[in-house]
Formats: structure tokens, C-alpha cells, sequence
């Protein structure tokens, strides 16, 4: 099978098709690369599989797993092995027990040709498209030396080099040493990681450390193995595309709207931060209905409150969500911590975008996205993709945070506000023994907003925002002082 120069490969994997920019390069030698258990064989399988469905002739190597191993993981994906031709050699403690046969030469270098050579003749034999070699850690063990397994390497790539084939090499690093003469030798090296959490599943990441001639994206990829083989992450990448959607989303309340110089721009982020109970998942809901009404398409992402909460509150409120859910407008999705990677959730957020169109995206609550990835040292710049993708899609999105406390000081679990087009601060006080809620807009970076403190109240009509607390001061510290006549304090807060 001719095929032009520059013609790609399909790994079968659409997310990493998606890094390399079509797939691997075909006729060229790639090293697969990571510890025992981070995925290697199933992508291999994977890759061949991949193959075998578009009609071509594909061959497995295995030195380390027998041929029943590998049925067991093809079945553990609900796979089989049909179509693809497996080379079972022998385990080197069999070759060992024969070893003391040799008299002239040292075992391991007539094993070494001999593995080799029955490599090459099935080659020949089945003049395969695609070949997966598992694992070169043998080979390495019976090269004894740096220099020879350099050169047993090199002779199979100028081997292959000439056979219009793509070939797979898989390194479980099981040896310690010479990983780098794969790297330097190799068309391209993939690198995939498995790293162990104190909670929760294992996350797995993919690195194209080296592919030459190709743009790819940079950068560690979330995935994920799934019944059906690897499912990968691919970076978010805004781009430099102009903002779609210009305008504002209003909220239904004209007071909110207001507050915030006409409502929430196209393509912006917003912050609603504030002590837990003080309103901010209804504030939320109030955008989402009003979207809702007006025919777009919204999506909610609870990390910690369930769905039943969500739905019996808002009702309870006068927002009933049960219809445009069952019309497919609205999705309300749980969020299980335990199992996320901030790439999952990230494509999780670009699939909602990109094949459901839609226009409003909440994240309720960023609390329980940091908690359920404690460990990720660069969460924040996982959030910032996120956000400047939707913000290129012209999206709005809203995001909350509960600060620590109910009165008085207020702390936050992690500082995002930075992130935030919009922040958008809500507060407890005390007035007249009662215990009422505030709202102001600190931060808006596309126009003018209102800078006052207002009293927000929460009733069975929804979200009303009040007048401007002239008559208190110190309200952001929980326990104002009235600088007003206490009759009238009596009056207004009067039930």
C-alpha cells in the first residue's frame, strides 16, 4: 500500500489524533514510553485495532506478555484480537535454562540475534502496515552493553525504514538506563505517565516529548482508560479568533442588571463569591432561567449540592427547571470529585460547548473542583484555559466560591478573582436583630458598573435587589453601624 509522504497515521485515539494534528507520521519508528501500568499495551492494542479497521495488515510483538495476557486485556475492553497477527517469543528464562549450551559464544548474544532475526523474517513474511513492538526491555537485558543496544535499534529502524511500515516500540523503563538512545533514535516519543492520588482515581497524563517534522501541542494531556480503550484530553487552546456573541446577558431582575451597568457580557467570566448560604447557587439560577427563557442552551456543573437539592430549591424560589430539562435546553450535571482530571472536565465543558451550543456555563462551586484535585500543582492555569476558551466562544460563565465563615472575617480557599472579568460580592449582616444578605459588584473589566452596597433578598418571586445601604456602614465586616434615625431602621426591616 503506497502512500505519500506526508500522509498520517490514525492512533485510533481521537484526542491524541487531535495533538498531532491528524495522527502519527507514517513509515517512521515511535517510542511509546512510561512505567509499568500507565497504558502502554492497551494503546498498542489500540493503535493496531485502529488499523485492522482500515484494512491494513498490522503485527504484535510481545518479548514480556503472552498471548494470553493479551486476550485478556482485548477482553477487558470488550476487544479481540481478529486481524491482528501476534509474534509470541520466548521469556528469557526459558532462554536462560537453555543457555548452558553455548560453549563459544556468551548466551545472550545468540539470543539477542536470534530474537532479532525472528522479528525481521515475520516482518518479511507478513509485510505489515503497522507493527507494535512490547516491550524493548529484553532487548536492552540481552544487549548488555549501551553500545550494542544502540545498534540492535538502529539496524531495526533502517530495517523498518525501507517497508512502509509504522512501528511502535513500547519502553516500560524497567531496566533504569538507556532510555535516551530510544529518544534520540526515534521519529517521535510519546511518554505516558501514571500518577497515583491520596484520593480518588489514578490520573494519567500523555506528553509528546519529541515528534519531529509535526506541530504539535504541547504540553500534558489528561486521559483516561475506559472500557474501549484510552479516551485522551487533548489542552484547551483559545486561539485568536475574534469573541462570537457580543452583547450582554440580562438576569430578568432590572435592579441586578443595574448593579452590573446592563448585565454580564458575551464571553465573560464572573466570580460570585461570599460566605456558604448567602445566595450565590440562587443568584446563579437566576441567570440560568432567564436564559432558559429566552431559548439558549445552559449547562450547570455541581461539585457538590445534588440534583434533587438544586431543582427542589429553585422551585421553591419560583424557578421551575424540570421542563427545559426535559426538553434537553438545560443539562444539570453532578460532578463526581473523586474521579476528575482537570483535562476531563475541561473537555467535558468544550463537548457541551461545541456539540450542544451552549451559551451559559456554571460552575457550582469551585470549592469542590479544588478539593477533588488537591494535588494538581497547576490548577489555576487549568481554570485560566478554560476560561479564556469560553471566553473566545462567547460564553458566560459563572463560577462560585464560599469564603470561609459566616460573619465578621472572610477567607478564601484559593484567590481566582484575578481570573474573573466580574466579581460579584455578596455578604450576611446584622440590622435590626435580623440576619439580611448584601451584594455589590467589586470588579467588572468591560464597562461601568455600580458601586454600591445593596440588600439582596430571596423570596418565593426569586432574586430582589433592595436600595442602596446609605445608612450602614461596615456592612462587608458582618456587623454594621447605623448612622440613621432607629424608627425608620424599625420600619423598613419591620416584618
Amino acid at each position: 500500500m503506497l502512500r505519500t509522504k506526508h500522509e498520517k497515521e490514525s492512533t485510533g485515539v481521537d484526542g491524541l489524533d487531535e495533538v498531532l494534528g491528524g495522527g502519527l507520521p507514517a513509515h517512521r519508528l515511535y517510542v511509546v514510553e512510561g512505567n509499568p501500568g500507565s497504558g502502554k499495551t492497551t494503546f498498542a492494542l489500540q493503535f493496531l485495532r485502529e488499523g485492522v479497521r482500515l484494512g491494513q495488515r498490522v503485527l504484535y510483538v510481545t518479548l514480556s506478555e503472552t498471548l494470553e495476557e493479551l486476550r485478556d486485556v482485548a477482553v477487558s475492553h470488550n476487544w479481540n484480537l481478529d486481524g491482528i497477527d501476534v509474534l509470541e517469543l520466548d521469556s528469557l528464562s526459558e532462554r536462560f535454562e537453555a543457555g548452558a549450551d553455548y560453549t563459544v559464544f556468551h548466551p545472550s548474544d545468540v539470543e539477542l540475534e536470534e530474537t532479532v532475526g525472528r522479528i525481521r523474517a515475520e516482518v518479511e513474511r507478513l509485510n505489515p502496515d503497522r507493527v507494535a513492538l512490547d516491550s524493548v526491555s529484553e532487548l536492552k537485558i540481552l544487549s548488555q552493553t549501551v553500545v550494542r543496544y544502540r545498534r540492535e535499534i538502529l539496524g531495526l529502524k533502517q530495517f523498518f525504514s525501507g517497508r512502509n511500515c509504522t512501528v511502535l516500540v513500547l519502553d516500560d523503563f524497567s531496566t533504569g538506563e538507556s532510555e535516551q538512545q530510544l529518544q534520540s533514535i526515534a521519529h517521535g516519543v510519546l511518554r505516558m505517565d501514571r500518577e497515583p492520588r491520596e484520593y480518588g482515581s489514578t490520573r494519567r497524563q500523555i506528553h509528546v516529548v519529541k515528534m519531529r517534522g509535526v506541530a504539535f501541542q504541547d504540553g500534558q494531556h489528561d486521559f483516561v482508560i475506559k472500557t474501549g480503550g484510552l479516551e485522551l484530553y487533548p489542552r484547551l487552546s483559545a486561539g485568536n479568533a475574534a469573541v462570537e456573541n457580543a452583547g450582554c446577558a440580562e438576569s430578568g431582575s432590572t435592579q441586578m442588571d443595574a448593579l452590573l451597568g446592563g448585565g454580564l457580557d458575551r464571553g465573560s467570566s464572573t466570580l460570585l463569591i461570599g460566605p456558604a448560604g448567602c445566595g450565590k447557587t440562587t443568584l446563579c439560577s437566576q441567570y440560568l432561567i432567564s436564559a432558559l427563557q429566552r431559548g439558549e442552551h445552559v449547562v450547570c456543573y455541581q461539585f457538590e449540592e445534588n440534583r434533587q437539592t438544586f431543582l427542589h430549591r429553585s422551585s421553591g424560589y419560583g424557578m421551575d427547571f424540570e421542563p427545559y430539562i426535559a426538553s434537553g435546553k438545560f443539562d444539570l450535571i453532578q460532578v463526581d470529585i473523586a474521579d476528575l482530571s482537570p483535562g476531563e472536565f475541561s473537555s467535558r465543558v468544550k463537548n457541551a460547548v461545541e456539540e450542544r451550543k451552549a451559551s451559559f456555563i456554571v460552575i457550582d462551586s469551585l470549592n469542590g473542583y479544588l478539593n477533588g484535585m488537591p494535588n494538581e500543582r497547576f490548577l489555576l492555569i487549568h481554570i485560566r484555559e478554560l476560561l479564556a476558551y469560553l471566553a473566545q466562544k462567547g460564553v458566560v460563565t459563572l463560577m462560585t466560591l464560599a469564603q470561609h465563615g459566616t460573619l465578621g472575617s472572610m477567607q478564601s480557599p484559593v484567590d481566582v478573582s484575578f481570573l474573573a472579568d466580574t466579581v460579584i460580592l455578596l455578604r450576611f449582616f446584622e440590622a435590626a436583630g435580623q440576619v439580611r444578605q448584601a451584594i455589590s459588584v467589586v470588579k467588572k473589566r468591560r464597562g461601568a458598573h455600580e458601586r454600591t452596597l445593596r440588600e439582596m433578598k430571596i423570596g418565593s418571586s426569586g432574586i430582589q435587589i433592595g436600595e442602596v445601604l446609605e445608612q450602614f456602614e461596615g456592612v462587608l465586616t458582618g456587623v454594621p453601624r447605623f448612622r440613621g434615625k432607629r424608627e425608620q431602621l424599625l420600619a423598613d426591616y419591620k416584618d
